[in-house]
């Protein structure tokens, strides 16, 4: 006879049933065979248990005296603002104080169990379930920004990076800035939708400053006129997904995620952000080529697009994207943008203008025209005092007034070469400072190409003057000499007229002095 000793497991509890249910064994013998008492037999063979299960031991802690206080100080914290509430370790210093005994890392283990129970509570059907989304070939694409980290110019940069992601064919396209600003975002829809072969139907953005003024209730948005102006541009409709449910353009997201390592983790440095750009571009469509299509991993992404392609709408001209402001011209004939100063004609000191900001470009315009134009400049380090960008020309004006500015004005020191030459050699002479001011002021009406060929030559010669400049640039305005006529033989003269200047002794009077 097979004797069973301890307490009563899976393997008892099946021999148990098959001696009862099976054999037809009593209860009684089966008492005698296990050593079990009557009652736990009746109640394993009554309840239809076929796996015993035995309540979760529960040890005594030192905590548990102090559980309802612990409680109560972790449910106020998570009320507060983040950078007000306190660490578990300053709340166990506070139990310390009340006589608590035991270790942190028990207090931080009751803290831990505690938010992950909360957080199971606030799971429910609606929040942590979603809905796969199917798209159309053309119909949408999404965007998004994100924040990564490049080596341009020898220097660390930190970067504005704008994705762009069909939904259909999942091609993808990155650019990045150096801001995330109006104008940045403008220039990225211009090139990437270039680059994706076309504009599909619908564009789908989270609630970013640079689209949405302000969000309402429900699908509501006041959104910005001059993003207004771009999607009328470029003919889709902007949809705006839900505060806080990034899910709703899950492709882009996980797109942010998958670049990380794709792109940025063995990205080489660059001399400048436009190279950066034209590194991407190519990047992106290489890892088209390699990356399988998640609907039909028997085709990649590049063949999928190929097909897409077809359903875009054509590219328009490009969005003229500026940001605008008025600002006014000081003084010395700058203005400011961006913590950078840029130069103006000096007809416009003192007077307002409308600068427009684009993502390469200052342009500044007054009374309705174009009157300056500079590439734009950044200043990463805030405490710098910002860069300041001149034109020479600018100033052209102002040194016919004041030759004397020449000497240590700060614009002439981007004179070109030429120039420099001709200013060091001039100002050694008297009255050397106006006639180099005359020979700048040249630019102003003839093209200037012409005007620092006229200062080479007359360089060259050894002795330059205002005076040599100027006969040599009349020459080279003047247009070649015409060749000779050849008239008609019936205009033919037979005696032509010889040269002879001893005819007008003739006509002196006889008492004049030959």
């Amino acid at each position: 006879m097979q004797e069973f000793q301890g307490v009563i497991d899976v393997d008892l509890l099946s021999v148990i049933r098959r001696w009862h249910l099976r054999e037809g064994r009593s209860i009684r013998e089966i008492v005698r065979r296990t050593g079990l008492s009557r009652n736990t037999i009746r109640k394993y063979l009554a309840s239809g248990v076929i796996e015993p299960r035995y309540p979760d031991r529960k040890s005594p802690s030192k905590i548990d005296p102090f559980a309802d206080i612990l409680l109560g100080w972790l449910k106020r914290e998570s009320k507060r603002h983040r950078k007000q509430r306190r660490s578990v370790r300053q709340l166990h210093l506070d139990l310390v104080e009340l006589g608590y005994p035991g270790s942190y890392d028990r207090v931080a283990a009751f803290a831990r169990d505690w938010r992950s129970r909360q957080q199971e509570a606030k799971l429910s059907a609606t929040k942590g379930t979603f809905v796969p989304l199917v798209f159309a070939s053309g119909e949408a694409f999404q965007f998004d920004w994100s924040e990564d980290w490049v080596v341009i110019g020898g220097e660390r940069t930190k970067l504005q990076v704008a994705h762009f992601k069909l939904c259909h064919s999942r091609a993808f396209m990155l650019r990045a800035y150096l801001l995330q600003t109006h104008e940045m975002l403008f220039d990225a829809h211009n090139h990437a939708l270039v680059a994706l072969g076309g504009v599909p139907e619908r564009g789908i953005y989270d609630n970013m400053k640079t689209a949405v003024d302000k969000i309402r209730r429900g699908k509501r948005r006041d959104v910005n006129k001059r993003f207004k102006a771009m999607v009328s541009h470029f003919l889709f409709e902007a949809e705006f997904c839900n505060p806080a449910a990034g899910w709703e353009k899950g492709q882009v997201e996980k797109n942010v995620r998958d670049s990380r390592y794709r792109i940025w983790h063995n990205a080489p440095s660059f001399k400048t952000l436009a190279d950066l750009n034209t590194w991407l571009e190519q990047r992106c469509k290489d890892l088209w080529k390699e990356i399988p299509h998640p609907e039909d991993p028997s085709r990649m992404v590049a063949d999928v697009w190929e097909d897409e392609r077809k359903q875009l709408m054509a590219v328009p001209a490009p969005f003229d994207g500026y940001v605008e402001h008025t600002k006014r011209v000081s003084s010395t004939c700058l203005i400011l943008c961006d913590r950078n100063r840029y130069s103006v004609p000096a007809a416009f000191a003192n007077k307002p203008v409308s600068v427009r900001a684009y993502a390469g470009r200052i342009v500044v315009v007054a009374e309705a025209h174009v009157v300056a134009e500079h590439i734009r400049v950044f200043s990463r380090h805030h405490k710098n005092a910002g860069k300041t960008i001149y034109d020479w020309r600018h100033y052209l004006a102002v040194i016919q007034r004041k030759p004397g500015a020449l000497r240590n004005g700060a614009p002439f020191l981007e004179l070109p070469n030429c120039f420099k030459r001709l200013q060091r050699i001039l100002l050694k002479r008297l009255g050397g400072d106006r006639e180099m001011a005359n020979i700048l002021a040249l630019v102003l009406h003839h093209d200037e190409h012409l005007v620092m060929q006229a200062v080479e030559v007359a360089l060259e010669s050894g002795r330059p003057s205002q005076q040599h400049v100027t006969n040599v640039l009349g020459r080279l305005l003047e247009g070649p000499l015409p060749e000779p006529l050849n008239p008609p033989p019936a205009l033919v003269l037979v005696h032509e007229p010889t040269a002879n200047t001893q005819r007008y002794d003739n006509l002196r009077e006889n008492n004049h002095v030959r």
